[in-house]
């Protein structure tokens, strides 16, 4: 099965983490990653916030992703410019891995597919992250300086 996981990913947490070994558990064929571009990432934000560039991006999740992959997949970054993007219109992609935020978007996302006479893709569904507080570690969160990365208050 080849999986997809997208996001801005900046700055990377461990509710990130988990997004990616679920990728990782479930690309027995392999993994793609894809990351929003520079202005998608500023375009998608509910509320400003700095973002790391794309490359410091890239290479945080690499890094992450090295230290986490125990099944030594194949890993494809890519750079997304819409929302949807590949999962829309990759006809490779046999999964996608959502948290419960995103996991409704699956259903517009396979509808577009359909319209694309591609085949429906499944969804991962991977669990949120808690900090400490029992709220879920956002990089909204590390930046507003709630918490770090891996869910600690920081006080």
């Amino acid at each position: 099965m080849r999986v997809a996981v997208a996001g801005t990913f900046g700055p990377l947490h461990d509710g990130h983490r988990t997004l990616f070994e679920h990728a990782l558990r479930f690309g027995e064929d392999d993994v793609v990653v894809a990351l929003t571009s520079d202005d998608l990432a500023v375009e998608t934000r509910h509320e400003p916030r700095p973002i790391p560039s794309f490359d410091e991006r890239v290479a945080a999740v690499t890094d992450a992703i090295a230290e986490i992959d125990a099944w030594d997949r194949e890993v494809e970054f890519r750079e997304l410019t819409s929302e949807y993007d590949i999962a829309e219109d990759d006809p490779s992609i046999d999964a996608l891995v959502v948290s419960p935020e995103t996991a409704p978007e699956l259903e517009a996302i396979n509808d577009r597919r359909r319209d694309r006479d591609l085949e429906p893709i499944s969804g991962i569904v991977a669990p949120y992250v808690l900090a400490d507080d029992g709220e879920r570690i956002s990089s909204t969160r590390i930046v507003k300086g709630e918490i770090d990365e891996h869910g600690k208050l920081i006080e």
